[in-house]
Order: C-alpha cells, then sequence, then structure tokens
C-alpha cells in the first residue's frame, strides 16, 4: 500500500516521502535537509531508491548528496539544464517517471524559477490523484517570481488549474496562514475564504498541516487562481487603479494579484 507523509524541515518546509508498505521502498520530494529524512526512513524502516527534484533552490535539493551517501543505488531525477548538477536521470516536460505503480506525468512550471517542473500521478494515493508542485502552487497562493515573468507563472498555474478537481496538492512549504492573510485583504466579502481560514488556524493550532489541499478547492479559493473571477478581476482593478498598473489583460491581472501580495 503505498501512503504519503510529510517531513517538516528548516522553519516551514514539507519535503515528501512515498512510500510502499509491502516492499519498504520510498521516494523523496525535494530534500532539502537530509537528517530529517534520514530519521523518518529509519523510524519507518524504509529504503530510499528514488529522488524527486521540482527546482534548483537549495532548500530542496540541499540533502540531496547526503542521501545519495547513505543509499547509493537511488536515483535522483529533477529538471534538464537546472543550475542544480545532482541528478542522475534528467527530464523534459512531457516525459514520464515510473515509480513502483505509479507514473508521473512531467509539466513545465516556470515562473517562481525558470527550471522548475511538477510531477502528477492519476494513480490515488490516500484515495487522490497526486502533485507534486514545488514552490509553484502553495494553498491559497502561489511562489515568488524570483526568475520568470508574471505571464510564465499564470501559464504555469493554467496548466495545474486544469488537472483533476479531486487532485491532493502537495506542495512544498507552510505558507497558508500568510497567504490567507493577503486573500482575505483583497476579498474581505468572500465567505468561502473566511469559513477555509477557520478551519486552518484550528488545524495549525492543533500542530497538524494544512498541506496537502485539494485542487477543486484552490480553484475556488486561491486568488492566484481566479485572475478571470469576477471578484478578483475587480480588487485586481481598483488595486490597479491605485497603484499605476496596468489591469487590462489577464496577465496583467495575475501580476496585480503578484504585485499586492510581494507588498503586502
Amino acid at each position: 500500500m503505498l501512503t504519503i507523509s510529510a517531513i517538516p524541515a528548516f522553519s516551514d518546509n514539507y519535503i515528501w516521502c512515498l512510500s510502499n508498505s509491502d516492499n519498504h521502498k520510498a521516494l523523496i520530494v525535494d530534500p532539502g535537509q537530509a537528517a530529517p529524512v534520514l530519521k523518518h526512513l529509519a523510524s519507518q524502516n524504509l529504503v530510499l531508491d528514488t529522488i524527486l527534484i521540482t527546482h534548483h533552490h537549495p532548500d530542496h535539493v540541499g540533502g540531496v548528496s547526503e542521501l545519495m551517501k547513505a543509499f547509493p543505488d537511488c536515483e535522483v531525477t529533477g529538471p534538464a539544464e537546472s543550475p542544480f548538477k545532482g541528478c542522475t536521470s534528467q527530464v523534459q516536460p512531457g516525459n514520464e517517471v515510473q515509480w513502483e505503480n505509479m507514473t508521473f506525468q512531467v509539466l513545465g512550471v516556470p515562473g517562481h524559477t525558470l527550471d522548475h517542473i511538477a510531477y502528477f500521478s492519476d494513480s490515488e494515493v490516500d484515495g487522490r490523484p497526486v502533485l507534486f508542485c514545488g514552490d509553484t502552487l502553495f494553498v491559497c497562493g502561489c511562489g515568488r517570481l524570483f526568475e520568470g515573468k508574471p505571464e510564465q507563472m499564470r501559464h504555469s498555474l493554467q496548466t495545474l488549474r486544469a488537472l483533476p478537481d479531486r487532485t491532493a496538492v502537495y506542495c512544498a512549504h507552510e505558507y497558508t496562514l500568510a497567504n490567507l492573510k493577503f486573500a482575505r485583504s483583497w476579498l474581505p466579502q468572500d465567505e468561502g475564504l473566511r469559513a477555509f481560514e477557520e478551519r486552518c488556524i484550528q488545524r495549525r493550532d492543533q500542530g497538524k498541516p494544512t498541506v496537502p489541499s485539494v485542487l477543486a478547492e484552490e480553484r475556488q479559493l486561491n486568488p492566484f487562481l481566479r485572475w478571470d473571477d469576477p471578484m478578483v478581476v475587480d480588487a485586481a482593478r481598483n488595486y490597479c487603479a491605485q497603484n499605476g498598473l496596468p489591469a487590462d489583460s489577464e496577465n496583467a491581472i495575475f501580476a496585480a494579484i503578484r504585485h499586492g501580495k510581494d507588498n503586502f
């Protein structure tokens, strides 16, 4: 049976562990630190045979070399043409990655970084299709544009927005409450956001992650997936008018939302 576990790292990262209880094999996504991964693997009697990398930032790849020393037969798969050179297998958007009985589609999602990819499988784990999206899509948020442009990120999010409703979104950071604070400031009348914020506060008060989220809910709530929602468009146009920004296209609306969050 396959299960997915969150391994907390640094102050707010999640490293994801996909494991098979039948043969004790494990796949790790974006190991920024080795120590918490090694501790988790040992506690669950797991053998690491695959690492998936979404992008080159140190908090996603910093633990790779130490993990490969501990598990020398482990394969490391990540984006081609990336500043990170520690992969044993490089993939392009449109490729597939096989692990156990799961097939992951490799999706190109540049914006946060230019090499950013995501991994999607319609094979269900815990009853849902699986998306490992790194720092592209967060719960009610999206990644900062360190390398890409707003139109790139909107196109990347459009790719993710088109995935099945029931998809579980496994992002790499616990940014949810900060994202919701911004979203609620832009959309104070959105009752769905208010109710969702209450649920997330309760989970965090209980020491539980707010991740994964579900894509159908992200479409309804996340302002970064709602550049064509009249409520969000109105808020963005008001923001643009106050800040001298264009609001004449979907890309401009998305750019305004990102500008608003960056300056919140």
